[in-house]
């Protein structure tokens, strides 16, 4: 090859403009043009820009950034189901928490940032989907690819002889690459006819087929329910609620908002959508084993209940763990149990202060339940009383004056109380959780010897307060409470649909192969009917070559194949004709 050097002496490789390889042109020589691109324009940007958000990179790169932006719903407090937790973790982080709630990390699933994903994945799966669709539609409408001139040059193919006609063999074929099942074909088969091209080409009957068409279906099938799925949640999200519940038995509630002691919804849940049934707790069974192996371990829940509906219509229903109740669509599930003792506290002047079934909530496996106690003051003058301590229900004392639970079933029920006086904070308004005592404030009941006195009461038992502040009583019964969490989402159907369709269409996707078979069978010169068979398959296909040998074995009386292919000698014959070949007697026979 001829070289040529710049006027600088540098190596100018040839057939290369001169323009595009000489540097600087030097003073007074004038600069060669150069080709410039033409301009995007405001179209051409905007085209470019569809185009990235509808490729299948970015819908994977949306798809994957979404899943990393759910996971601080996971980590963080989310306001509208823990406010407490939200306001806890202020008060422990009032710098970062105060930008993270500028940034909407305690709203995650309705904050902006969220949306913008969530919505951008959606209209890239959309953008990808619908013109895949199109393509898909014109490529089921259309026909199997015309027969190539050659076989020789395909990764699997096949040839023998055969008595039966051209035609006959190639019928065979096409009737073996439909398949049995004539409204399912395997294949989509085009039979046709090869007109004679010269002595190097006979006339000849010819077979095109393709299959595969469903791993395109299936591909669009998956993302069609990805889709799907998408809405399913969105819609799930702004329709659906949440409400738990304790009760006690004997006791029920209502289906309404302010019945329930937490509740969630989603921005489009109206309150009177909720269908106005009740339940009542009519008594809840627990069952434990006894025997040393397996001891207090759980046998049992069942909560049995009595659903009134709006008719007035009564019917009695149980409750258990992973088999929840299903009232007008909601599920109703049991979510815990425990123990909520019946206390009535005196106050010094011997008013009753407080009255009422208080939820000890279980800390083991033992049964030993928490609870607090907030007495107002009912008499003036009074403080208020604070009463934080455990029911045990197998009551196991310590010389130490320590006591634990032994077993979960009320054999030998205890309650152990300490005295704490002074502002609760019942009187000014704000929200508090029942189930703790800020005790930081108060002052605490304690003897002589500057210990914090401890009540203990039975059941059936009146015993006096410290500090002459009263009387406590704990009732004969011990009643149970269950806690239920009702859950509404008009969604899980069809997410569970599409779900199984996602499932499904990427499995037909997967494991569908897309395979192209050809046949040509005409006459040789020796009068038998010479059958060829090619396929061809997109990506690596271990069942190819199969199919193409079964495709020739449907011919009727074919022979072995030959060791040459007829399709390198027949089709390629003038080219051989110009080479020095010898013959063999093994080629003459």
């Amino acid at each position: 090859m001829a070289t040529r050097t710049g006027g600088d002496g540098t190596y100018v490789p040839e057939g290369i403009a001169d323009e595009f390889t000489q540097g600087e042109p030097a003073s007074g020589e004038q600069k060669p043009s150069r080709p410039n691109a033409p301009a995007l324009g405001l179209v051409g940007t905007l085209r470019w820009m569809w185009r990235q958000l509808t490729s299948m990179r970015v819908a994977l790169m949306l798809l994957m950034l979404l899943a990393v932006a759910a996971v601080p719903g996971s980590v963080l407090p989310q306001r509208n189901q823990n406010a407490a937790g939200v306001i806890e973790y202020l008060a422990d982080h009032p710098t970062a928490g105060e930008w993270l709630d500028k940034a909407g990390f305690f709203d995650v699933y309705s904050s902006v940032w969220f949306s913008a994903i969530y919505i951008l994945l959606f209209v890239s799966l959309v953008g990808c989907i619908l013109p895949r669709s199109m393509a898909h539609y014109r490529a089921l409408r259309g026909r199997p690819p015309r027969v190539p001139s050659r076989f020789s040059r395909f990764p699997a193919k096949a040839s023998g002889t055969t008595t039966a006609s051209p035609e006959e063999a190639a019928d065979a074929v096409a009737a073996r690459l439909r398949g049995k099942v004539s409204w399912l074909p395997m294949f989509r088969v085009d039979r046709g006819e090869e007109p004679a091209r010269g002595a190097a080409r006979p006339a000849s009957a010819t077979v095109s087929a393709e299959r595969g068409y469903l791993r395109e279906t299936g591909n669009l099938i998956f993302h069609l329910a990805l889709v799907g799925l998408l809405v399913s949640v969105a819609t799930g999200q702004l329709l659906h609620y949440r409400g738990q519940a304790i009760v006690t038995e004997g006791r029920g509630f209502a289906n309404a908002v302010v019945d329930y002691d937490t509740f969630e919804k989603g921005a489009w849940f109206r309150p009177e959508s909720l269908v106005p049934f009740s339940m009542t707790l009519d008594r809840f069974v627990s069952e434990f084993a006894s025997d040393t192996v397996a001891f207090a371990q759980a046998r049992d829940f069942t909560a049995h209940v009595t659903v009134t509906e709006p008719s007035g219509e009564q019917r009695p229903e149980t409750v258990k763990v992973n088999h929840p109740l299903v009232v007008d669509g909601a599920k109703i599930y049991l979510q815990g149990n425990g123990f909520a003792p019946d206390i009535t506290v005196h106050d010094a002047e011997g008013e009753v202060a407080f009255a009422g079934r208080v939820t000890f909530i279980p800390q083991d496996t033992m049964y030993t339940s928490r609870g607090v106690v907030k007495v107002p003051d009912v008499a003036p003058g009074l403080d208020q009383i604070g009463l934080v301590g455990y029911f045990l229900p197998t009551a196991e004392v310590e010389p130490d004056g320590s006591a634990r639970s032994a077993f979960p079933q009320p054999v030998d029920p205890l309650l152990v109380l300490e005295v704490y006086t002074g502002d609760l904070g019942l009187d000014d308004g704000s929200p508090q959780n029942v189930y703790e005592l800020d005790t930081a404030s108060l002052t605490p009941a304690v003897d002589e010897n500057g210990e914090r006195v401890k009540v203990l009461a039975r059941p059936g038992e009146t015993v006096d307060l410290p500090d002459g502040l009263g009387t406590l009583t704990l009732g004969d019964e011990l009643p149970r409470y269950v806690a239920l969490d009702l859950r509404h989402d008009p969604s899980l159907g069809f997410v569970l649909v599409f779900a199984l369709l996602a499932l499904g269409g990427l499995t037909v996707s997967l494991f569908t192969p897309r395979r192209r078979v050809w046949a040509r069978a005409y006459v040789a010169q020796d009068g038998a009917t010479v059958v060829e068979v090619a396929g061809l398959a997109r990506g690596d296909d271990a069942g190819l070559q199969a199919e193409v040998d079964r495709a020739l074995a449907a011919v009727p009386g074919v022979a072995e194949p030959a060791e040459a292919s007829p399709a390198e000698t027949s089709l390629d014959a003038p080219r051989q004709a110009q080479e020095p070949r010898v013959e063999t007697g093994s080629e003459k026979d």
